[in-house]
């Protein structure tokens, strides 16, 4: 069939956009300008690649957003240092968009800031950047040398990408979640299942998920090895919106033919809880197959699980319980601190014996706020499981949902949440 009758992707619909030209296909090499640019506490290296190279002005000031979020509170003088130099930097350049610590990770805070809408591009300088596909944006990582150059000029040029299409059919059971989909998904097809391609969802199972929920699928496909990845936005994320945004937008939705590369399908209603075991994202069984094996530390959080719902999810497990295991809760920013608060979902997670820290990333990168001892294993709400990924080369991370996680955390190993849940 000719590719020209065809229908477009969302990317190809995104990419054409971002560049201003009427029409875009797989392959194109264009000169997209996204609509907002982001670094987080990596911005002092990219400032300093910035220099090397001869720039001096951020060239569009206004698109650009700063998150202190890795390593906060800062846990060495280093850290402190690199995050003083970003803040020297921030008022030099201008940058409104500058978040301190304490707000809260990246992605979350972008997102509830409402600085990127349905149909816009945003490149940020972290893996995770396919986040914003739960909005319909397309979001893409990029290395901190291509975020220099973005900085410089506002413009990169960038390859379509081919594309692939997963259906979700059907309503997840009670205690199975949108991280079960994504573990499974990455289990069935492999950390490079995506292979830089643009992941685009549909299915009826998307409109019965939660905005929480929905976060988590795009994120995860990082791990997927997606380049982008893709929802399809409903009134429920433009109501979402509404009262946030300060601009118009134009949602994108592939056509009905537009030509993927390989499609998918997966009935999430037959989905029970996943988990996946050391070293890997793709190394996933049902949690069935994992019952029984001890841990010593439980950790929710980070810009996959520690948001609202995911905080909810752990309160609904621990309720007039009590931990066997220590229990690090990290809320994604400081609104769902706030409001987690307010519900006393914090309350209670604290009188089951959780400890609760700054919003940001915490041990996620392994810098700080639960490094574990070695030999010793943690059950992660996290993102990934690889050797090292929290600090420790001999520790192992297991990667479950937020309400495996509590329920594991009161076992003191690995349990069924739905043993704990009416």
């Amino acid at each position: 069939m000719d590719n020209a009758i065809l229908g477009r992707t969302f990317a190809e619909k995104a990419l054409a956009r971002a560049t201003g030209v009427s029409d875009a296909r797989v392959g194109d090499i264009l000169d997209m300008t996204p609509d907002l640019i982001f670094s987080h506490d990596n911005s002092a290296a990219i400032r300093r690649i910035f220099e090397k190279i001869g720039a001096a002005k951020i060239a569009y000031p206004d698109r650009v957003a700063i998150t202190l979020d890795h390593a906060v509170p800062a846990p060495t003088t280093e850290h402190a240092q690199n995050h003083a130099e970003i803040r020297a930097w921030v008022a030099q350049q201008g940058i409104k968009h500058f978040f301190e610590v304490g707000r809260g990770i990246c992605h979350q805070v972008i997102s509830e800031e409402a600085l990127i809408l349905p149909g816009e591009t945003i490149l940020g300088a972290d893996s995770h950047s396919t986040h914003f596909g739960w909005l319909g944006a397309f979001g893409a990582g990029v290395g901190r040398t291509e975020m220099a150059a973005l900085w410089a000029t506002g413009q990169l040029w960038w390859r379509v990408p081919e594309s692939m299409r997963i259906t979700l059919n059907g309503r997840l059971q009670h205690g199975v979640t949108a991280k079960d989909i994504t573990l499974r998904l990455i289990g069935d097809l492999g950390v490079d299942g995506g292979k830089y391609r643009s992941v685009e969802f549909t299915g009826d199972t998307v409109a019965t998920l939660s905005l929480d929920e929905r976060a988590v699928i795009p994120n995860m496909m990082a791990e997927f090895g997606a380049q982008n990845a893709y929802l399809p936005p409903d009134q429920r994320v433009f109501d979402y919106l509404e009262q946030r945004r300060t601009r118009d937008y134009t949602p994108l939705y592939p056509d009905a033919d537009a030509l993927y590369d390989e499609e998918i399908t997966l009935d999430v209603a037959a989905l029970e809880p996943q988990i996946a075991l050391p070293h890997m994202p793709e190394s996933v069984v049902n949690l069935s197959e994992a019952l029984g094996q001890p841990v010593q530390q439980a950790f929710i959080g980070t810009c996959t699980n520690g948001r609202l719902e995911d905080l909810q999810a752990a309160a609904d497990v621990l309720r007039g319980r009590k931990v066997r295991c220590r229990m690090i809760v990290i809320p994604a920013s400081s609104q769902v601190l706030l409001e987690a608060t307010r519900r006393g979902f914090i309350e209670t997670l604290l009188e089951a014996g959780a400890t609760i820290s700054t919003p940001g990333c915490g041990p996620c990168m392994g810098n700080h706020m639960g490094i574990p001892a070695p030999n010793e294993v943690t059950i992660s709400s996290a993102n990934r499981n690889f050797r090292g990924r929290m600090g420790t080369p001999d520790a192992s991370i297991y990667l479950a949902s937020p309400y495996v996680v509590a329920a594991s955390a009161i076992a003191g190993k690995i349990a069924d949440p739905r043993e704990y849940l009416s």
